[in-house]
């Protein structure tokens, strides 16, 4: 039987998040996703005119085709996989956890694979040329992850995705929008954190359905070179299989100059990938009220309400630093005082404490 629900976050996803018009060409990418999910993806788009094109794979295939790749291969894969993403106007990637750690020893295979196979076909054409959502779908690993039963976490699943007034969130931000894209100067404080950043002529993109499901977060970026001061994350992040907790960083004039984690040796593997992987390229301010836990999945994690997440890698073409990496990785610090609290402070004016955003520009996003 279909969960009436799978329906409406079909919906969702089809009608709003990537906002699909009739005779639009929609690439649905369903990894490790039940086939009745995907048939009621595949009915959305055709109740709005759409085309609907489906890739159905797994997590072991993709850990089988990056283990054993060549470059000769991944440039055929590439190409192929790059002409029918030129030709999709819409793109809904949805992908159920199963093993987080699958892809976890493929090291310099699975490197490989992201800077040959992914950046030019999602990096270079998908993201800047698509109306793309990514999300997950509900698994008894993830209930695992949040600590709860399986039930219990399809139910707040549902609530957090397609249970959301995205419209009220973007109604929302529209004045922290305002105030972002007039700001200067941030400082970051919180456990083993004093941080200090500028902002300035970055602009900010407010993120209320359209990119991810969940969301609820609003970004900015940090002037490439401005970055100095230390930071520590207090929730956990797996990055190309590998679980990261604890980490540190130490950044002078934007540079990540120390880096350490529960394993230190692998984080500044990671960091190494390119010259970009040192620099930063989103700030955000999470804000989904429903999403108050931390659970290794960076989808959600980003989004709890009174987090930041600061973002070692590439910048995103609609807020541009001009830093380019390929790598991505949204850490999370969590500033709730049950995460041992925080600030943050723009242009000298305190906007957000121990979670709850103080400044009038912001306070609506404490309740949508």
């Amino acid at each position: 039987m279909t969960d009436p629900r799978e329906r409406e976050l079909a919906r969702l996803l089809v009608r709003f998040s990537v906002d699909l018009q009739p005779g639009e060409n929609c690439l649905i990418n369903a990894v490790d996703v039940p086939l009745p999910m995907v048939e009621e993806l595949v009915a959305a788009v055709y109740e709005v005119g759409g085309n609907p094109q489906v890739n159905l794979t797994s997590i072991r295939i993709e850990r089988a085709m990056a283990a054993g790749a060549t470059d000769e291969s991944l440039a055929v894969w590439a190409d192929c996989d790059a002409y029918r993403m030129k030709k999709m106007d819409a793109f809904i990637g949805i992908r159920g956890i199963v093993n987080p750690r699958e892809t976890a020893t493929l090291g310099a295979s699975y490197a490989n694979y992201m800077q040959k196979y992914n950046t030019p076909v999602h990096h270079e054409i998908r993201v800047p040329q698509t109306k793309w959502v990514v999300l997950r779908y509900p698994t008894q690993l993830m209930a695992y992850q949040a600590n709860m039963s399986t039930r219990e976490f399809e139910d707040f699943f549902y609530k957090v995705t397609a249970g959301v007034d995205y419209k009220a969130m973007s109604l929302a931000m529209d004045k922290a929008k305002l105030f972002l894209d007039k700001a200067d100067k941030v400082h970051i404080l919180a456990n083993g954190t004093d941080l200090s950043f500028s902002i300035k002529g970055m602009g900010s993109v407010p993120c209320s359905g359209h990119r991810n499901i969940p969301d609820g977060e609003i970004y900015s970026c940090p002037i490439r070179n401005s970055v100095n001061g230390t930071i520590s994350y207090n929730t956990a992040s797996t990055y190309n299989g590998h679980c990261f907790s604890d980490v540190k960083f130490t950044i002078k004039d934007g540079k990540i100059v120390e880096a350490s984690a529960d394993d230190t040796e692998a984080i500044n593997a990671l960091l190494d990938t390119d010259e970009g992987a040192r620099y930063f390229g989103e700030f955000a301010l999470g804000c989904n009220p429903h999403i108050t836990f931390a659970m290794d999945n960076t989808l959600f994690d980003e989004k709890i309400a009174g987090s930041i997440h600061f973002t070692p890698g590439n910048a995103y073409a609609e807020c541009d630093n001009g830093n380019r990496s390929d790598v991505h990785w949204d850490l999370v610090q969590i500033q709730t005082p049950e995460y041992g609290g925080g600030e943050v402070w723009i242009d000298g004016v305190l906007i957000r404490k121990d979670g709850v955003f103080v400044h009038e520009a912001f306070a609506d996003l404490n309740f949508v």
